[in-house]
């Protein structure tokens, strides 16, 4: 089998990993930028999210639990179950050809070529790394060329997603964002967020 690098990926996965390694045992239950969900909940998303992916590229089983209902309650590690989610996805995208035209993910319109889908991938875990590391005090997870290289595949599919509630309207930008808070901003977070 072909492996492809996927290097802005494998910059999102260490960096939500990162996040979920950093949260204290006191802090499973602290709000988020996420509205109504806490940092378990975010965890619960993000690793469904991932799962997600790799079944669409592989065909296989998805996350067991509705990534858009997460119960709140992991009775698992929070780092395994992570670093099961993230390698699955990894996985399956090693597998997809940089220059592939076609490929399917899950979400909306459910094919892009190669370098959004892994983009729209690695959006989902960097920006719930941020979310993670915001909730519990933790620094900027997000580096500022991974955040310009989200962004633009952000462009191309967030819009269709705001209708169903995955992202909030996008914030308007202001003088000395950086690429992070921009990428922030759009996706409609307000990168001085505070519970």
């Amino acid at each position: 089998m072909t492996t492809t690098a996927w290097p802005l990926l494998a910059e999102a996965h260490e960096a939500l990993l990162n996040a979920v390694k950093g949260v204290g045992d006191d802090q499973w239950q602290l709000p988020t930028p996420c509205d109504q969900w806490t940092v378990t909940q975010v965890l619960q998303h993000a690793a469904g999210d991932q799962l997600a992916y790799a079944a669409a590229l592989t065909g296989g089983e998805g996350p067991a639990d509705n990534p858009f209902a997460p119960s709140g309650t992991l009775l698992v590690n929070p780092v395994a179950h992570l670093t099961a989610a993230t390698e699955a996805a990894a996985e399956a995208w090693a597998s997809v050809a940089d220059d592939a035209a076609a490929v399917p993910v899950p979400v909306p319109p459910n094919t892009l070529d190669a370098v959004t889908g892994v983009g729209a991938c690695a959006l989902d875990a960097a920006v719930h790394a941020w979310d993670i590391a915001k909730a519990t005090g933790q620094g900027q997870p997000l580096g500022e060329d991974a955040a310009g290289a989200i962004l633009i595949a952000a462009k191309q599919i967030v819009e269709p997603l705001r209708a169903w509630g995955a992202y909030a309207p996008a914030l308007e930008p202001q003088p000395g964002d950086d690429a992070v808070a921009a990428l922030l901003r759009y996706l409609g977070r307000d990168p001085e967020w505070t519970a």
